[in-house]
């Protein structure tokens, strides 16, 4: 059998100038074609790098080429990620010695965000990771009671003979938070800017250390906050947050479209549900939904996005929130089970992630008519 690689060439550039898939490239996508016997080897530059697009383009050239040359031909497509808009990005600040940086997110509040992040982050101690935690809920800081460090206050070390804020460390756990900052009873009053501004302050002027995950507590809502955010840190992923209601759900379609923005491009890692169903001691094997069933995973499935699991109404995750000792930190209990399984499942999507996409780069933001704008 012998193969013409111009033949080759010529179908290439016909199909790659298609509408349906011209999008994934711009000028000069063929990098090299090599003719070796009955396989063709083809090479291209890619600006889409998610494992959907390599797949339908993947398929495309296969069946133009099997139905226009030659059905026994042998196809092998090696794609190469180029960012065709990176001189309009700010590369990425990544905070030295932080491998993993994920935010967490709800689209309104009182889903049990802050709940979920204390006991990620502890269940990730467990398992042996070293784990911190920013408290981004600048107007809302909960993560000090959560984690019963209420009232401690950081001091500075020296690191490279510039002087850092030390966070406080609890349950093997490293944390940061505006509430270590203000009074219990005080009511943090800022504008945007100095939100970000102590918000930066607390990313950047602080002695982290060595870690593989940095969770970052976020407000509810998509707002100034979680903008300044996706300004300041290349963040490896995120995870939503959400109750089963359609009212939670509605608000975790927009955290989700948020995060998916053409030019923030946040991987969403999946939705955890929460408070998803109650089970009475005296009735072990009975589930009662009271806020509907299956709503977050129903979200999921039309959204496209994993769905990570599910977190019970249980008295002692309360409890144990209001007292400071997340329930993630008791042994073999049916809540300590879900909040482990849950994580394990972030961590598989994670792995996914980082095998199939490239970094996530930082965006660059600006103020246009009193309202937030992101650049192309």
């Amino acid at each position: 059998m012998k193969i013409n690689k111009k033949d080759i060439l010529r179908l290439l550039e016909n199909l790659l100038n298609d509408d349906k898939l011209k999008s994934f490239f711009e000028a000069d996508p063929i990098k090299n074609i090599n003719v070796f016997g009955d396989e063709v080897v083809i090479d291209l530059i890619i600006n889409n790098p998610t494992l959907q697009a390599r797949k339908k383009i993947d398929q495309q050239i296969q069946q133009l080429i099997h139905k226009q040359i030659n059905s026994e031909i042998k196809v092998k497509i090696n794609f190469e990620y180029k960012s065709l808009k990176k001189e309009n990005l700010i590369k990425g600040n990544p905070i030295e010695g932080i491998k993993s940086i994920i935010a967490i997110s709800s689209g309104k509040g009182g889903v049990g965000k802050s709940t979920l992040t204390a006991n990620l982050s502890v269940s990730l101690s467990k398992m042996g990771f070293k784990v911190g935690v920013l408290d981004a809920d600048i107007y809302g800081p909960s993560i000090p009671t959560m984690l019963d460090v209420e009232g401690s206050r950081p001091l500075s070390t020296n690191v490279d003979g510039k002087s850092k804020m030390k966070p406080i460390e609890n349950y093997g756990v490293k944390i940061l938070s505006i509430g270590f900052f203000t009074k219990p009873d005080q009511a943090v009053i800022w504008r945007g800017p100095m939100a970000t501004k102590a918000l930066n302050q607390m990313i950047f002027d602080a002695a982290w250390g060595d870690l593989d995950f940095l969770m970052i507590d976020l407000p509810p809502g998509t707002g100034d906050i979680h903008l300044s955010i996706v300004q300041s840190l290349p963040l490896t992923g995120s995870v939503v947050v959400s109750t089963p209601q359609n009212v939670a759900l509605d608000a975790a379609k927009k955290g989700i479209a948020m995060f998916r923005q053409e030019n923030i491009k946040v991987p969403v890692l999946g939705i955890i549900e929460n408070m998803s169903y109650f089970t009475p001691n005296e009735l072990p094997k009975n589930k009662y939904y009271i806020f509907g069933k299956s709503g977050a995973k129903n979200l999921s499935e039309d959204m496209n996005v994993p769905f990570l699991g599910e977190i019970p109404i249980e008295q002692s995750i309360r409890e144990s929130g209001d007292f400071g000792s997340p329930a993630s930190l008791q042994d073999k209990t049916s809540v300590s089970s879900a909040f482990e399984l849950v994580t394990k499942k972030m961590l598989n999507e994670l792995i996914k992630r980082n095998k199939n996409l490239p970094p996530t780069e930082v965006v660059r933001i600006t103020s246009m008519s009193g309202c937030s704008a992101i650049n192309n």
